[in-house]
């Protein structure tokens, strides 16, 4: 399976340099909630270490773990890049070391430089299609 790190390699030098523009290195503790189902958000994360579990609410069922992401996989949530949408939540599980991008711009800079926007949006359904066979 892809995964971000991977397709993040096969960008030009100039295409990933515009996009990691956008980002910032981040630590998310142990136990940490990075979002609640269906919470919108302005960002997204590439994970470089650790470990985080996607998990959904269903009502009369309470909370069932759908997933777990690992290094080189994207995450978000709802409505993170069209025409994608999460509807998980997400705990880290270990420490997660991380690159944090800024949603918008990413968003603004895949609809115009088709190489970056090609490159993500295979990521996430790399991300999805690992997380429905699994």
């Amino acid at each position: 399976m892809s995964t971000m790190t991977m397709l993040l390699s096969e960008l030009t030098p100039e295409a990933r340099d515009r996009l990691l523009r956008h980002s910032r290195p981040v630590r998310i503790p142990a136990e940490t909630r990075i979002f609640r189902e269906r919470q919108p958000a302005d960002r997204f994360w590439i994970i470089e270490s650790g470990r985080v579990d996607l998990d959904e609410h269903r009502p009369g069922h309470g909370v069932t773990l759908v997933g777990t992401l690992v290094a080189g996989d994207l995450f978000g949530c709802s409505g993170m890049l069209p025409p994608y949408h999460w509807h998980c939540g997400a705990t880290a599980t270990t420490e997660v070391h991380a690159l944090e991008f800024d949603g918008q711009a990413v968003r603004e800079l895949c609809a115009q430089d088709t190489a970056v926007g090609v490159a993500v949006s295979a990521a996430v359904a790399a991300t999805m299609a690992r997380r429905l066979l699994t």
